[in-house]
């Protein structure tokens, strides 16, 4: 047993001890990406974590933005709809990373005050595909996450999240699971002979109304179809609107301009379409002329 001259110089030595051993375990977690701490915002709390997981593509190395609001809040996708802002992440302040791809899972729409938007409820993970520019060096990724929540109004926010991730180590299993799970709603790219899919689309850009007409085919029995658009450099689409119940799997939607102008901001443009349903999600483009 290791005595001490005094009370003071015991206290000390333990405190001392207390120290090293705080210092080491978040070392410890830095390096495992595992148990990273939760960041409270406007009735949420979201944290990042990463680590090198296996996917449906091999082993990759991966990161998850998980947001976790209470009850009746909702947040938004890369397209809102007719309100609300979009997800911004800047990974600027990042060392050793090239590039990092933020995946978004298939969304729903939802009425807005008065209007309709686009995104999620009660908790959404955004899976990241990260690429560093030396492989086999840590990677130390400071995201600047800015979003939006609403419930009956939109309130804007903003989280600093940090995280280290080693070479080599493995997420969490609990970490994995979620993130594969988010992994499996993002929306595959369409395939021939796989649905849903695109049947046709009628383009009206030119006329006193104009519009897009898409007919959508979902699998037979699908529920929650559905139909979302935008554009890589973030110019607004509108929400589509439902034209009709859907039959023998086909599924009509019409994407509305307000005016020629509106209408005219999106031509020589290449729109994601995203096709969404409970029998799978995909997503294709179409260049509107």
């Amino acid at each position: 047993m290791i005595k001490f001259a005094s009370a003071n110089a015991a206290f000390a030595a333990m405190r001392l001890m207390l120290v090293l051993a705080v210092t080491a375990c978040v070392g410890w977690l830095s390096a495992c990406a595992a148990e990273v701490p939760w960041v409270e915002a406007t009735n949420s709390k979201l944290r990042l974590f990463g680590g090198t997981a296996t996917t449906a593509g091999g082993e990759e190395l991966m990161a998850g933005i998980q947001l976790r609001m209470d009850d009746g809040w909702k947040t938004y996708w890369r397209n809102p709809g007719d309100s609300g802002v979009p997800p911004q992440f800047d990974w600027s302040g990042s060392t050793n990373l090239k590039e990092a791809k933020v995946l978004y899972p298939a969304p729903y729409r939802f009425a807005d005050a008065s209007s309709t938007a686009i995104g999620y409820s009660g908790e959404v993970i955004f899976p990241v595909k990260l690429i560093p520019e030396r492989p086999g060096e840590p990677i130390e990724l400071k995201l600047a996450f800015d979003f939006g929540l609403c419930k009956s109004l939109c309130i804007p926010n903003e989280a600093q999240l940090t995280l280290k991730i080693e070479p080599g180590v493995a997420l969490d299993g609990a970490d994995a699971k979620l993130l594969n799970a988010s992994l499996d709603r993002v929306p595959q790219p369409v395939a021939p002979e796989a649905l849903p899919a695109i049947g046709k689309i009628e383009a009206k850009l030119d006329a006193e109304k104009p519009a897009i007409v898409i007919e959508a085919l979902y699998p037979p029995g699908a529920a929650g179809s559905d139909l979302f658009v935008d554009i890589a450099d973030g110019t607004y689409v509108p929400v589509p609107s439902v034209l009709g119940p859907p039959a023998d799997g086909k599924h009509s939607f019409a994407v509305n301009f307000m005016s020629k102008d509106e209408a005219k901001a999106i031509k020589g443009k290449t729109l994601i379409l995203t096709l969404v349903s409970d029998r799978g999600s995909r997503e294709t483009s179409w260049k509107a002329e």
